[in-house]
């Protein structure tokens, strides 16, 4: 297969066309599309959309909106739903989107076998990537939620919903705009992406997905994003760090409580919703080596890119062949 294609990137294509030769010179046109952007869980936000539909004026809600759900859902934060959460000995109120985020975070959970798992946290901080503390053995059998309220079996078990919240709100970013009447758009939350009607040329919004390699530098692979669909990508290249000349990454093999070892470089995962390709992905990209066999037992659209002493291997689950440009 003709690929060359990391958490969190993913390039939004919103130009003309993905590739273009040489064009002649014509008189300087009104640009297809218009872009906004702004800042968003130590990242960025970007909506494009076709020049015209004001897209400038959904700004303050959008803000708004991802406000929320940082204050809802950040481990970072001391007054967030997650940090009560894991500071109390058994149960704690919950806001109704952290309710459905930890909800969907549980289901994945026990899809993945356990490769997704949400009480990965302090396993995560134990490497060095993260603030949580409390049990470091990963059991996400021993949360339960009802309702407004979210329980645990052991003091010390904690929650972690960083692995599928940015999914979540960037869906809640589209729905936003399509109840505002926005009918064609592309988002672009930290590297996720979700797509609604065409790009103004008529054809589907396009986007690239970045070479996981260290020594790379731009896509690797073309992508056509149907309305309606989003991506999301969990890699090796953004969060790592080298010690003693041994690599360690910030996804967490929950098995093993140690970072995810082997071939495995980047999970894209394409699904009808932002939070399902989000967890996903991190769960595929938890798996490792095994990741493949999980993706095609589950029916998952998935593109896995392996990296063998600097050639990359590319495996594909799923309908994914078809996205490919």
């Amino acid at each position: 297969m003709p690929i060359r294609p990391t958490r969190r990137h993913m390039i939004a294509l919103t130009g003309a066309a993905l590739w273009t030769g040489a064009a002649r010179a014509e008189p300087p046109k009104a640009p297809p599309t218009r872009t906004i952007e702004g800042r968003a869980f130590a990242s960025r936000w970007r909506i494009t959309a076709p020049t015209g539909s004001d897209a400038e004026r959904h700004r303050n809600a959008i803000e708004a909106l991802l406000a929320n759900v940082d204050r809802q859902m950040s481990p970072w934060r001391d007054d967030s739903d997650l940090t009560r959460f894991n500071q109390s000995q058994r149960a704690s109120t919950i806001s109704p989107e952290t309710a459905i985020v930890t909800q969907a975070a549980l289901e994945i959970a026990r899809y993945s076998d356990g490769w997704f798992d949400p009480t990965v946290g302090p396993v995560v901080a134990q490497w060095g990537f993260g603030p949580i503390s409390g049990s470091k053995t990963a059991r996400w059998q021993g949360l339960s939620v009802a309702h407004d309220s979210l329980h645990k079996d052991e003091p010390g078990l904690t929650i972690d919903l960083c692995g599928i919240a940015k999914g979540r709100a960037l869906d809640l970013m589209a729905t936003h705009l399509q109840d505002a009447g926005v009918r064609d758009f592309l988002i672009d939350l930290g590297g996720e992406l979700k797509s609604a009607g065409l790009h103004p040329s008529g054809r589907d919004w396009q986007v690239a997905v970045e070479d996981p390699r260290q020594s790379a530098d731009g896509p690797a692979a073309g992508l056509r994003l149907p309305s309606g669909m989003a991506i999301a990508t969990s890699g090796f290249r953004a969060q790592s760090y080298t010690l003693a000349n041994n690599s360690y990454s910030h996804i967490i093999d929950p098995h093993r409580a140690h970072p995810v070892e082997g071939n495995i470089a980047s999970v894209s995962v394409i699904a009808p919703n932002a939070m399902e390709a989000d967890g996903w992905a991190t769960a595929l990209a938890a798996a490792g080596d095994a990741g493949p066999q999980l993706a095609r037992a589950h029916g998952i659209t998935a593109l896995f890119l392996f990296n063998t002493r600097g050639v990359l291997h590319p495996q594909t689950t799923g309908d994914f062949d078809r996205h490919i440009i």
